[in-house]
């Protein structure tokens, strides 16, 4: 039987806050410093304990399958999220571990088991982030034509997600006859432990929102300031209220905390300017501005500097009180939570934890947990 939600991501919190990348090589800094993140399973395990008992919601990996080349392949080392996804879940005892789908590369009947079972072992903690897909070399290295149309890739993910939502929801057998999947007699059991798994999706297209606002409860999505946030903020609830929905606003931001300003500066100058992978950078930008509609050409051609920092990620660089006032401004606008990226998650997080944790929790942003 379906349990009540067990989700960190539906608590009290204020502001939620997770970690985002730490399945893959150099984790969001495309740099080539020897102490960028090594994306090791043992790093992973040592990082998602401090998580886990820091009280951060979530984990969120990315998918990725083919990386973007340069010195450093960035993100041409991925652990794969699903069984990443399970095995920090067997290591863990409260935080929400999310597996990223795309739904172009994986069966609905066979996600839909996976998932399932994961969250059973999990005792309901995991989570789904639905990725319809956009990078034109991984449908290539799987033979699948990327169609022309981005709203084709959201009709699919749309009929991908109601497959795999009547497999959780059904016991008897049954036919699905569609434009992508057919299936007879199927059926999949156990369902999973909660009666709703948390579902993130990443979009900035019209189709994307569309596609957020019928099915997820966040929607993953840039900033690139605060007033921009707000906008986001105020359509994002307009847009899901008007399908009698309540989506939540998600963004990922980019940590350098030091003790000093100066500090933090030099640090960021020296791995996302002085030795960033900028041809990794230029590649990864190309193929985000050519299929993925995440970023605007304007935003694009702005955040260059931000892309070899964290992925484009917002920046959080200063002093502990500097970090915990971007992030006060960044509730202030109504975006429910972000993912923390870092240099060197293991290694950085605990002086986070440390000095910009209490500080939001003064701020009424966090509980102790």
């Amino acid at each position: 039987m379906a349990q009540a939600h067990t989700s960190p991501m539906f608590n009290r919190n204020k502001l939620k806050l997770g970690i985002f990348s730490s399945n893959c090589s150099s984790g969001m800094a495309v740099t080539k410093v020897p102490e960028r993140w090594d994306n090791s399973w043992d790093n992973n395990l040592d990082l998602v304990k401090q998580c886990d008992d820091a009280g951060l919601e979530f984990m969120l990996p990315i998918a990725r399958w083919i990386g973007y080349g340069g010195e450093t392949d960035f993100h041409g080392n991925v652990l794969e999220t699903v069984t990443w996804a399970a095995g920090l879940a067997a290591h863990t005892q409260h935080i929400q571990i999310f597996a990223t789908v795309h739904t172009a590369f994986n069966h609905p009947v066979v996600t839909a088991k996976q998932l399932a079972t994961l969250d059973q072992l999990s005792k309901g903690r995991l989570g789904l982030n639905v990725v319809a897909g956009w990078n034109k070399p991984e449908y290539d290295a799987f033979g699948v034509d990327l169609p022309a149309e981005h709203g084709a890739r959201y009709a699919m993910a749309q009929e991908w997600f109601d497959y795999v939502q009547k497999l959780w929801r059904e016991d008897l057998p049954f036919d699905w006859q569609g434009d992508y999947y057919k299936g007879k007699g199927v059926y999949s059991l156990p369902h999973p432990a909660q009666s709703h798994l948390p579902i993130l999706n990443a979009a900035a297209s019209e189709e994307g929102r569309a596609f957020a606002m019928r099915n997820a409860d966040f929607l993953f999505t840039p900033v690139f300031d605060f007033d921009q946030a707000r906008a986001t903020v105020e359509d994002i609830n307009a847009g899901s209220a008007a399908v009698q929905r309540a989506v939540k606003v998600l963004t990922f931001a980019t940590v350098v905390c030091r003790p000093t300003q100066k500090e933090a500066d030099e640090a960021l100058d020296y791995y996302a300017n002085q030795h960033a992978d900028w041809e990794a950078v230029d590649n990864l930008m190309t193929l985000q501005g050519l299929h993925a509609q995440s970023f605007t050409k304007e935003a694009l051609a702005m955040f260059r500097d931000r892309f070899a920092a964290g992925h484009g990620g917002f920046p959080l660089v200063g002093t502990p009180d500097h970090i915990a006032d971007q992030l006060e401004q960044m509730s202030d606008t109504g975006i429910a939570g972000t993912t923390l990226s870092f240099l060197d998650y293991a290694k950085e997080f605990p002086y986070f934890r440390q000095e910009v944790i209490p500080r939001l929790e003064a701020r009424g942003l966090r509980h102790t947990p």
